[in-house]
């Protein structure tokens, strides 16, 4: 008997209502995209640090230059 757990409470899979289970389904694909959003955020925020250090060197350079 699979179960899930909302809230505290221990709910039988086998005995949701249809509404239910596609409810519990909908939260489980949202909660699953914020995850994969949250990584993609991750990598582009280290990809942000490295541009913006990438373009102090290189205005740095660009001063000795000068």
């Amino acid at each position: 008997m699979p179960s899930v757990r909302i809230d505290e409470k221990d709910y039988d899979l086998d005995r949701l209502s249809e509404e239910a289970k596609a409810q519990l389904g909908m939260l489980q694909f949202v909660d699953a995209e914020l995850q994969r959003l949250n990584a993609k955020i991750a990598v582009l925020q280290t990809a942000r640090m490295g541009y913006s250090n990438a373009l102090n060197e290189a205005l740095a350079a660009n001063q000795t230059l000068n």
